[in-house]
């Protein structure tokens, strides 16, 4: 078989898989490997300044999930059991910090937010893998409190026994970020101090960089004017990614908000496509999910070609092991 044909044949079944939502894996070839590539080489270590929570590579596990169904909480469970379950990724006295996007004043439905059923669950699973203490937080666009309470994540996370922090002021920490772009800046001091991160952002449309993803939902570590990093978005993003990198991303794809974002509204932009995305490159995760929802290349988005510059990951996603289920 020509290599070349293969290689697009897999590429076009992963973003048909995505468009179609719903539960459409089953068309998919279940549980097996999409990718017989050889492993890449691994990313050059971050400076000690950097924030690193990634956990060791291993060759026997897939590094991104794919898990459709109708329980969004039990495809979140799913998707990491997929990746080797949650203890590859949470030790026994772990602080975890689990960073969902609560940036806008929405109900669910409205898809601006994670889905507080996904952001329960993990945060379920840390505690049950001995983590000692779970925090949810975000630095929210709109008013912290009523963001987290609209969104049904406070209430949520509180219920799984995570500890909900909202970004009080005197919980940023003046940090350089060392980066090509951004220098020193106010970061929301849980992420500085945990054990491990997991990211779990919503799939949604943004105005400026076309689709708001892993990579973008770091915008939520940071306070001050952030609005101040819009005018070079890609290189800001690039270097929140060399910055923070996570132990897990779990890409919330259950509502997707497809245009008007990132801040929607009005649900007629919303989607229904009922899938967890997660794995442990975030690069190909964004770019996945880019190509699949809003037809992008990667070669499109600026972010990630300087993201894969740094060896922070591939945005070739087709070439990443890869296990679809369904529920």
């Amino acid at each position: 078989m020509d290599p070349e044909a293969s290689a697009a044949g897999r590429r076009e079944a992963m973003i048909r898989l995505l468009r179609l939502g719903g539960v459409a894996a089953a068309t998919a070839g279940l549980g097996v490997w999409l990718s017989e590539r050889g492993q890449r080489a691994a990313p050059a270590a971050a400076a000690a300044v950097r924030t690193n929570y990634r956990v060791p590579a291993d060759a026997a596990l897939p590094e991104m999930a794919v898990v459709q169904g109708e329980d969004p909480a039990g495809m979140a469970r799913r998707a990491i059991e997929e990746l080797g379950g949650i203890r590859r990724f949470v030790a026994r006295g772990d602080v975890v910090v689990v960073k969902p996007n609560a940036a806008w004043d929405r109900t669910p439905e409205q898809a601006a937010n994670t889905n507080p059923l996904v952001v329960a669950e993990v945060s379920r699973l840390c505690l049950e893998a001995g983590a000692r203490r779970v925090i949810v937080t975000d630095a929210s666009i709109n008013d912290a409190r009523s963001c987290f309470a609209r969104s049904g994540i406070a209430a949520a996370a509180r219920a799984a026994g995570a500890e909900v922090i909202l970004p009080e002021e005197r919980l940023f920490r003046e940090v350089d970020l060392r980066g090509q772009t951004l220098g020193a800046w106010p970061v929301l001091e849980p992420f500085l101090s945990a054990d491990k991160m997991i990211n779990i952002p919503i799939a949604k449309h943004h105005s400026l960089t076309g689709a708001s993803l892993g990579m973008k939902n770091w915008y939520g570590i940071l306070g001050g004017p952030r609005q101040r990093l819009h005018q070079r978005i890609h290189e800001s993003l690039a270097d929140l990614a060399d910055f923070m990198r996570p132990t897990l991303t779990i890409v919330d794809a259950y509502r997707v908000l497809l245009r008007n974002g990132p801040g929607g509204g009005n649900p007629a932009d919303v989607a229904l496509k009922k899938t967890v995305i997660a794995g442990t490159d975030p690069v190909a995760l964004d770019a996945y999910a880019a190509k699949a929802y809003w037809d992008l290349d990667w070669q499109a988005l600026p972010y990630l070609k300087l993201a894969a510059e740094r060896h922070l990951g591939t945005p070739d996603f087709e070439s990443v092991r890869t296990r679809f289920a369904t529920l």
